[in-house]
């Protein structure tokens, strides 16, 4: 008797709790919904090229680059003289130089019954077309924005091995991890400070064209907590300037002076110290920085704005590039192969530009990176160091972001179990 009614009592509480799951799965959908809406991109209500250009009158041709294709390729099937595509390639400089077109990219070509081209079109990547129409004998070039949908995903997902596979998991692509990472870059270093059991919960948008995902946009808000400790973004978009940044409930940035790693994902194999044995030499001194062991050619970033001061050979630390900072900081980066584009003496540069590549150059016992950080001329350490936010919150639009951020709270606290049971 006993036992039938503990089974009775269990089957209730799983119905109560199927019941439960379903309405809150009807509820975020809802909210998803409200979200998608809330934000509707200007350039997803343009019409269509085939709207714009494609009458009942008009039949389209289709082609697809090929290597070493050419417009005149094409367009001498369509009755274009040689003077007649030389004037088109002239007319359209302006906008687009018809030269530059790629292999792989599609062209249209629309046309009446009787053959008289009208229009001409050609994709010039996934966000844009070219758009050639006669007007009065001559061809009017003009660049339009693909309309394509915007959708609002939520994912979860937990840490087992390492980020990128934990994102692919969940059915999303490696863009949407490194976006994450990059996001909590500043706090978190998705290489040494992850741990087994992480969490992270993600909105963001997905764009698709014709029903066909084409690639992600941005995420609107995040959570990630890492050995217990929680950290949030919410992304947020000034009235006046337009200008995005992320910040947390508090309106603090989530930018800070430097980011916590120069490399993306590499494995630290020496600390700070100020007695290490010297792999080389065999004898205790300081040792400075911090080494990263990554590949060669693994691209190394600035991890702060500043002005480049010094690129060159310099003797057990091989080639080497030191960055001057805002509030006398200034960062070293030794052992490198070669350097970044326009890296030398007097550039400016921004936090998370490739400024060199790892190498094994000076006295290296294999590839990695060795960084340092001085403050007011004096080493410091850059894993025990705290850095503050910059460019909070402007103070004027704080309770506006808080309205703002509350769209995506209750889905950020959704609890973990009944989140995950809502996961395809």
């Amino acid at each position: 008797m006993k036992y039938r009614m503990a089974v009775k009592r269990r089957k209730k509480s799983r119905r109560l709790y199927l019941l439960f799951v379903f309405s809150f799965i009807l509820f975020l959908f809802i909210v998803l919904n409200i979200l998608h809406k809330g934000e509707p991109p200007p350039e997803e209500k343009e019409p269509t090229s085939s709207e714009k250009t494609a009458t009942p009158l008009l039949e389209e041709s289709r082609y697809t680059i090929r290597k070493g294709m050419s417009m005149s390729d094409i367009l001498t099937q369509h009755d274009f003289s040689p003077p007649e595509i030389y004037q088109l390639r002239e007319e359209t400089k302006p906008v687009y130089d018809l030269a530059k077109i790629k292999a792989g990219q599609e062209f249209r070509v629309f046309q009446t019954p009787d053959g008289k081209v009208i229009s001409l079109e050609y994709d010039i990547d996934e966000m844009s077309f070219l758009q050639l129409r006669r007007e009065e004998g001559k061809f009017k070039g003009e660049i339009k924005k693909i309309p394509y949908e915007i959708r609002v995903k939520m994912v979860f997902g937990l840490i087992d091995d390492n980020l990128i596979t934990a994102v692919n998991e969940q059915g999303e692509g490696d863009y949407l991890a490194l976006a994450l990472a990059e996001l909590f870059a500043w706090d978190i270093d998705f290489y040494t400070d992850l741990r087994q059991g992480d969490t992270f919960k993600i909105v963001f948008e997905k764009k698709y064209l014709e029903n066909k995902f084409i690639g992600y946009r941005n995420i609107q808000a995040a959570e990630f907590i890492n050995q217990g400790k929680p950290f949030q973004a919410f992304r947020y978009s000034y009235p006046d300037t337009k200008e995005s940044d992320y910040f947390d409930l508090e309106g603090n940035s989530l930018r800070k002076e430097f980011l916590k790693s120069p490399i993306k994902f590499a494995r630290i194999t020496s600390r700070f110290s100020f007695n290490r044995l010297h792999p080389i030499r065999k004898v205790y001194r300081p040792h400075y920085g911090v080494d990263y062991a990554a590949r060669v050619g693994t691209p190394v970033q600035a991890t702060a704005d500043g002005t480049v001061i010094l690129v060159g050979r310099r003797g057990a630390s091989g080639r080497m590039v030191t960055i001057r900072h805002r509030n006398d900081y200034e960062t070293l980066y030794l052992h490198l192969r070669n350097y970044g584009r326009g890296i030398r003496k007097g550039a400016k540069v921004k936090s998370g530009q490739i400024i060199g590549y790892v190498g094994s150059s000076g006295e290296s016992t294999g590839p990695h990176l060795d960084y340092r950080i001085k403050y007011r001329g004096k080493y410091i350490n850059p894993l025990a160091w705290r850095f503050k936010p910059v460019r909070p919150l402007r103070k004027e639009f704080l309770e506006d972001f808080r309205k703002e951020a509350e769209k995506y709270i209750l889905c950020l606290k959704v609890p973990v179990i009944l989140f995950s049971s809502l996961l395809p």
